[in-house]
């Protein structure tokens, strides 16, 4: 008698965009992924938050322009409320403001909305588990515009957050902020990717951040790391 193998656990995913086309061409593409499933869908922001309280999904596809309660909003709610719960922000513009504010809400990553299916699948997975999505050269640019603009400077009580850093802690930061993985971070610091995942791990804990997106927006607010920096 031969033995079935456990079956892989299967990611929730929660789609929510006001367009009724978007909103079932995305549920589709990753319904029909192997190890996700759809577990509902909203036209707005109220009912995101709604439904993501009934049916607890690892991942919340979040697009920012939604009437009654704006997708920046949701966010805020569904990470304080259902802080297991993971979002992943879609908009049709890649300088869009609102989405600034929605990665200090909490979202996990940000996507555009042209992005192809097999992008989009591996999106979900990247912000699943935890690692959130900032190899895109798009979120870079987004953090960098956000500390160019007029009146922002280094804000000196996050400054001297830094100094609970350990030099490796520290140094393993900047690299997360300028969007290096886990394995690019390890091979530049000649250690294991457990020895990185370990000191982003610190890192977070440190300074109160919930994941990788809030660590690169703090050492560019801290001034760790400056927009051009190679």
């Amino acid at each position: 008698m031969t033995s079935e193998r456990p079956a892989e656990p299967v990611l929730r995913v929660l789609v929510a965009d006001d367009q009724d086309l978007f909103r079932a061409a995305f549920a589709m593409i990753l319904d029909a992924q192997p190890d996700m499933a759809v577990v509902g869908e909203a036209a707005d922001g109220a009912e995101a938050v709604a439904r993501a309280a009934e049916s607890r999904p690892d991942v919340v596809l979040m697009d920012v322009r939604m009437p009654v309660l704006d997708g920046v909003a949701a966010t805020r709610r569904i990470r304080a409320e259902l802080p297991g719960v993971r979002v992943l922000v879609l908009t049709m513009f890649d300088l869009d403001e609102h989405v600034y504010d929605a990665l200090r809400a909490g979202a996990g990553g940000f996507l555009l909305k042209d992005i192809r299916r097999d992008e989009l699948a591996d999106a979900v997975r990247v912000v699943a588990r935890g690692d959130a999505l900032l190899a895109p050269a798009v979120t870079r640019r987004l953090v960098e515009d956000l500390v160019r603009r007029p009146g922002h400077g280094v804000a000196p009580l996050l400054a001297a957050r830094l100094d609970g850093l350990t030099e490796r802690e520290a140094e393993t930061l900047r690299l997360v902020a300028r969007g290096l993985s886990n394995a690019e971070i390890a091979a530049a610091l000649v250690v294991s990717e457990y020895t990185v995942k370990t000191h982003v791990s610190r890192v977070l804990a440190k300074l109160g951040l919930r994941d990788r997106v809030q660590a690169v927006v703090f050492a560019y607010e801290s001034g760790l790391v400056a927009p051009g920096d190679p």
